[in-house]
């Protein structure tokens, strides 16, 4: 997979794709992530990328013209599955939609910034709209890494346990059932006989009854289909 994001702030993004899962994922081959500064493609002597909205208002507005030019650019040297656009008034990031774009061979993603983008931008050129949840960060540089972890995590072979995937919150519709290590006891505080027995079957069923309980109690709304 090749992940190319598009961004005002690309020293905002680095860090999170040079540690942990991420980084050992690029390391291993089995995901691209490209940074592309928008203002490498702005406009004039002092490389606008901004500027005030039509018809008044608060809050600067990212042009049309870089963006076009940083995607088609990109899209000259190869195909993209999707462009999305990372907004608040976005398609809420899922669990399921994770799964989906994990199977997708080359993504854009752009942050907006400001008051966002011109409005033209999401008519012509993004093909999707994510949002990470109902509330308004300063830029998309953060949802973007949000986006990717969930992401890239999914690409077979990126986990030293690809089963470990498969069992998170969410991907049942459920909630992960609690979990434990050593030691057996600490201070009076027991793990549950069931886990220590060796029984896998029961062991299995106890567990599901676990994340149904979780998910009843804390997130009911997962359980209404």
């Amino acid at each position: 997979m090749r992940i190319d994001i598009i961004t005002l702030l690309p020293e905002l993004l680095r860090s999170p794709f040079e540690a942990s899962i991420l980084k050992r994922a690029i390391d291993k081959g089995l995901v691209e992530v490209h940074l592309h500064d928008l203002r490498e493609y702005g406009l004039g002597n002092y490389k606008q990328v901004d500027d005030y909205q039509f018809g008044g208002g608060a809050g600067m507005v990212l042009m049309i013209e870089p963006i076009d030019n940083c995607i088609s650019k990109l899209k000259k040297e190869r195909d993209y599955d999707e462009v999305i656009y990372l907004t608040p008034d976005g398609e809420t990031l899922t669990q399921p939609k994770a799964n989906e774009l994990s199977l997708k061979k080359n993504l854009i993603l752009l942050c907006g910034h400001y008051k966002g983008v011109d409005q033209r931008v999401r008519d012509h050129f993004v093909t999707k709209e994510i949002s990470i949840g109902d509330y308004v960060l300063s830029g998309g540089e953060l949802a973007a890494a949000v986006l990717c972890d969930a992401v890239i995590r999914l690409i077979p072979g990126v986990l030293n346990n690809e089963t470990s995937a498969l069992t998170d919150s969410f991907q049942d519709n459920l909630l992960a059932p609690p979990v434990y290590t050593r030691p057996a006891e600490y201070k009076g505080l027991q793990v549950p006989d069931i886990l220590l027995g060796g029984n896998t079957p029961k062991i299995e069923s106890w567990r599901e009854q676990k994340a149904l309980e979780n998910t009843r109690k804390k997130r009911p709304d997962l359980l209404k289909d």
